[in-house]
């Protein structure tokens, strides 16, 4: 090859680089964090109210198989939480129980856009999209207490309080050793609407939600074991956290909770992501 040909082709090359880079560069990786807010639902928030949000951070991963398929993953910390005094129902308020819960969270998803997606074109620089996939996450439900009254209403202890891990304390008569796994699978859904402001930096919305493979996020599932078989097992203050209604409802075999329905968990974000690319040029010979 004659070194005008040979030119030719580089010149070619850099030029194909170029156009792809500028308009058809999409496979690539993309890295980005995010903000917003986390919502649980369950038999603590049977009639799904949104007054008790959790700040949630988190990072994110994509890989662009091209403008309309990607595969992401998500990792997320967050706070939940969940009150029976919030509730309409009757049997709800008397109840009385309450929880709340740090969540880590991750999950890989298949993400579709409805739209042709081009980090950084000028007319298909947005797109709603919609995402599926799996989840795994931890939970620790606990509750507050008056220190040294376990069954009073924190409301009244002055500021007085602790915080206390509702599993150990087999709420519902679980047996030493045969309490509920505090990690969980589920499945990750939702949909967002993703903005390129440039080539490399982009606005992701989402609105996303796990259906959890357990119902015990919240500690509560089944029905009220009988007190005095928790006090033996467990002692005092696990007698007094299964049962905190007023007055009294939870005779044992009563409903406490509903296990047909498992808990579930809603996610509101913002975030910022950088777009790497994975630019493959041809090789001149």
């Amino acid at each position: 090859m004659n070194i005008q040909n040979r030119f030719k082709r580089y010149i070619l090359g850099l030029f194909c680089c170029f156009t792809l880079f500028q308009v058809q560069a999409q496979e690539g990786v993309e890295f980005g964090g995010y903000i917003g807010a986390s919502h649980y639902f369950g038999d603590l928030n049977t009639d799904f109210s949104l007054n008790n949000p959790g700040l949630t951070i988190g990072m994110l991963g994509r890989y662009n198989f091209n403008e309309r398929t990607a595969i992401k993953l998500t990792g997320m910390v967050g706070q939940v939480s969940a009150y029976d005094f919030d509730s309409n129902n009757t049997f709800e308020e008397r109840r009385n129980l309450d929880f709340q819960s740090r969540i880590l969270d991750i999950s890989a998803q298949f993400e579709f856009n409805f739209l042709p997606y081009f980090h950084g074109s000028k007319t298909q620089f947005f797109t709603p999209y919609l995402f599926a996939g799996l989840s795994v996450t931890n939970f620790n439900p606990q509750t507050e207490v008056c220190n040294g009254s376990p069954g009073s209403p924190a409301s009244t202890c002055n500021g007085n309080t602790s915080l206390v891990s509702l599993r150990p304390l087999g709420t519902e008569g679980q047996f030493k050793g045969e309490e509920y796994y505090t990690t969980t699978g589920g499945l990750a859904f939702g949909g967002g609407f993703k903005v390129s402001i440039n080539y490399e930096w982009s606005i992701n919305v989402e609105l996303s939600g796990r259906r959890l493979f357990t119902d015990y996020l919240d500690d509560v599932s089944g029905v009220y074991a009988d007190i005095d078989d928790i006090q033996n097992l467990r002692g005092p203050v696990a007698a007094a956290l299964a049962d905190r209604s007023n007055p009294i409802i939870g005779e044992t075999g009563r409903q406490r909770g509903s296990s047909k329905t498992k808990d579930a968990l809603g996610f509101l974000t913002i975030g910022i992501v950088y777009y790497f690319g994975d630019l493959k040029c041809p090789t001149p010979k």
